[in-house]
C-alpha cells in the first residue's frame, strides 16, 4: 500500500487544487471516489476556494507519483491524525468544516450585504452569486450555502429592528451573537446611510407596495390605570411642544447603545480573564426574547 508520508510535493497539492477549480467541486470528487468532507477543508492560496482535504491528499499523490496514480479514499484515513498535519507542512491552510465565524469575517460579509442592500435602494443591478463569489475569497474556506445562510441571518437581524432587508435572501434565524453585534454596530455608524437606503427602498416602490417597515412599530398594550382622584388646587399650565415620537426614539437607541456598549465590554473581559470562548455563549436577553426579564444581558 501506497505510504501516504511519501507526499512531499507542495506543487502537486497545488496541481491538484487547481484541477479542483477547474472541474469544480462535484465533478472532481466523482472522478477520483471520494466524498465531500466532513471535517476539514484545505484553502486553494490562488483563488481562496476551500477543497475537500482528504480528496486533495489523494489526487495530489498521483501528481507526485503519475506511475502509481492517484489514491482512493479507502486506501488511508482522513483527519486530524494524517492528512491535516501532512497538508499544514506543506505550507497550506487548513480549516475546519462549521468552525464559528471570526469577527473580520463577520464584518466583510455585514460591509458586503450593506453593499447589495445599497444597490437595491438604488435600482441599480448587480450580481448576487459575484458578490458570494467575491466575498468567499476573504473568509476561512466558507461554502455559498454557507455565506447565503449568514446573509439570510443578517435580514433577520434587520427585519428584528424594523429595517428592510435584501429580498432575495429571506430572514433565517438562529444568528450568531458577533454577527447581530456587527449588524447593529453598522447600522449606528452608517445611519445616514441607512436612512438613505430606507429612503429609496420606499421610493422605488408604488403606493400600493409600500410597507412603511422602517417606521411601523408594534401597538402598546393596554394598560389598566388608577382614575386620578380630582384636586381642588388650581394648576399652572405653561403652553409647550413635544415631540413624543422623537423622544422615544431617541430614548430606545441610546437603551440599544448601551446595551451594544456592555457586550463588547463582555468580549474584552471574558478574552482578558483567559476564556474567549465564552463570549459566544452570551446572551442578549432583550435582543433574542424581548424586554420584561429584568435583566438585558445574561453573561459569565
Amino acid at each position: 500500500m501506497p505510504q501516504l508520508s511519501l507526499l512531499k510535493s507542495p506543487a502537486s497539492v497545488q496541481a491538484a487544487m487547481d484541477e479542483f477549480s477547474h472541474l469544480g467541486r462535484m465533478a472532481f470528487l466523482k472522478r477520483y471516489g471520494f466524498g465531500k468532507s466532513r471535517d476539514y477543508m484545505v484553502r486553494n492560496p490562488r483563488t481562496g476556494e476551500p477543497c475537500d482535504s482528504k480528496a486533495i491528499v489523494g489526487v495530489a499523490f498521483g501528481k507526485q507519483f503519475p506511475t502509481q496514480g492517484a489514491l482512493a479514499a479507502e486506501d488511508f484515513s482522513g483527519g486530524d491524525m494524517t492528512v491535516v498535519p501532512l497538508l499544514q507542512a506543506l505550507g497550506f491552510e487548513v480549516m475546519r468544516v462549521g468552525e464559528d465565524w471570526s469577527e473580520d469575517e463577520v464584518q466583510s460579509t455585514v460591509t458586503d450585504y450593506f453593499e447589495m442592500l445599497r444597490l437595491e435602494a438604488d435600482g441599480v443591478a448587480y450580481n448576487k452569486s459575484g458578490h458570494n463569489e467575491t466575498l468567499r475569497k476573504q473568509l476561512r474556506g466558507r461554502s455559498k450555502a454557507s455565506v447565503e445562510l449568514k446573509h439570510q441571518n443578517i435580514s433577520a437581524v434587520l427585519n428584528g429592528m424594523g429595517l428592510p432587508f435584501i429580498q432575495g435572501y429571506k430572514p433565517r434565524g438562529n444568528s450568531q451573537l458577533l454577527l447581530r453585534k456587527a449588524v447593529q454596530d453598522y447600522v449606528f455608524r452608517h445611519s445616514a446611510v441607512v436612512s438613505k437606503i430606507v429612503d429609496g427602498l420606499e421610493e422605488v416602490k408604488t403606493p400600493a407596495q409600500k410597507n412603511y417597515s422602517a417606521v411601523l412599530v408594534e401597538s402598546p398594550l393596554m394598560e389598566e390605570r388608577q382614575k386620578p382622584v380630582a384636586s381642588t388646587r388650581s394648576r399652572l399650565r405653561l403652553p409647550r411642544k413635544f415631540d413624543y415620537a422623537a423622544r422615544d426614539e431617541a430614548n430606545r437607541k441610546l437603551g440599544r447603545m448601551g446595551e451594544d456598549w456592555v457586550i463588547g465590554y463582555e468580549q474584552h473581559r471574558l478574552t482578558e480573564m483567559g476564556h474567549p470562548e465564552l463570549f459566544q455563549s452570551l446572551e442578549w436577553i432583550s435582543d433574542t426574547q424581548g424586554d420584561g426579564a429584568g435583566y438585558d444581558i445574561l453573561s459569565f
